[in-house]
């Protein structure tokens, strides 16, 4: 149970506010019904007198209170509607598929309901969506030495002229050399944190941030630009591996990340700061002084900062674990609140860990 008064009352007011930013950071139990909720709630907010803060369900329920039967707080907060859920998982099962509007009807979607949900969620409306996944397809097959006209029917394009200019449009014009095309797969996680975006290739991660960080749409824009790649929504292993990762890291049973880092662009100060950035143990936490000392020079601390800010692989780059002189949290993309929330994690991941390893001597 969480017995600061800065955060009681802190959490207290996130949890008037319903903000869903704030939904994993912690859970409430409300002493007057023994249930404990999300921050989200939409239950009649109890008297600050009568709340007991956790930072997990499991906490809350070993304190004897029961799961909110109206916001469900053993389950994992989704920020996919329901219809979006079902969306996304018919252009798994048939990804090649052309969509029309009696295909909507047969999932008792209608087609405005689709693109409305899809547009808020990705930025795209659904047939943007599912044509970039046929384009997927289509794009692995070019790479891949295989005839244009066998990888347009292959990824459910009927018209020649259609593809190309659909290919040309999402992917950039293609390349006389195949080998010159760069693929990179965008995979949406969810944590319970909130939902992350992850962008990786065959060989290593490129970009992990959370979907509300401010100016993501911007950072995307950036890595396609630099790298003259194509951003198309799927899976590979990479992702794979990452999201069983961070599925052990948020449970607090995963101190060190495996998950392949591709090479990063910035300049040689920022790539300086992120290889320090990894340096600093988990469950640990430096001041950005201090980073730039280690990094070579002790007043460069605001150009630290900057560089931290500019780190667009959060968690594995571990920026959060750096916070002001003075132990204040400062500042972090992901939220402010986020950052307590991970550093209080590791935190206890860390005791964990230690307490199993004296167990087994």
């Amino acid at each position: 149970m969480i017995s600061d008064p800065q955060k009681i009352d802190a959490f207290y007011k996130m949890l008037v506010e319903k903000n869903s930013n704030y939904e994993g950071i912690f859970f409430v139990g409300v002493k007057t019904t023994g249930v404990f909720c999300r921050p989200t709630c939409p239950a009649k907010k109890p008297k600050k007198e009568n709340c007991e803060f956790f930072h997990t369900a499991q906490e809350a329920a070993l304190a004897s209170y029961r799961p909110c039967k109206r916001c469900q707080p053993l389950n994992h907060p989704s920020y996919l509607s329901p219809e979006v859920k079902k969306l996304v998982l018919a252009i798994e099962e048939n990804p090649q598929k052309r969509w029309k509007d009696k295909d909507f009807d047969d999932l008792s979607i209608s087609a405005n309901t689709a693109r409305r949900q899809f547009k808020k969620q990705f930025g795209m409306t659904f047939i943007e969506y599912a044509r970039a996944r046929r384009l997927g397809i289509a794009f692995n097959h070019i790479r891949n030495g295989k005839p244009i006209i066998y990888t347009q029917m292959d990824s459910g394009f009927e018209s020649g002229n259609g593809f190309r200019d659909a290919f040309t449009r999402t992917m950039g014009a293609v390349h006389k050399r195949n080998a010159d095309i760069l693929l990179l797969t965008a995979k949406w996680i969810e944590t319970i944190l909130g939902p992350m975006i992850a962008i990786a290739d065959e060989h290593g991660l490129y970009l992990l941030e959370f979907v509300d960080r401010r100016g993501l749409e911007k950072e995307l824009e950036n890595l396609r630009a630099k790298l003259s790649a194509a951003i198309i929504p799927g899976t590979n292993s990479i992702l794979e591996q990452l999201e069983a990762e961070l599925k052990d890291y948020f449970e607090g049973d995963l101190i060190a990340f495996k998950t392949p880092i591709a090479e990063r662009f910035g300049t040689i100060f920022q790539k300086k700061v992120w290889e320090h950035l990894m340096k600093i143990p988990f469950g640990t936490t430096i001041h950005y002084k201090e980073l730039a000392t280690r990094v070579g020079n002790d007043k460069a601390y605001r150009a630290v900062a900057r560089a931290n800010g500019a780190n667009q692989i959060s968690i594995l780059i571990p920026c959060h674990r750096v916070i002001n002189l003075n132990g204040n949290l400062g500042g972090y993309g992901g939220g402010i609140q986020r950052k307590a929330w991970l550093l209080e994690l590791e935190k206890r991941a860390l005791e964990k860990n230690h307490l199993l390893e004296r167990q087994t001597e």
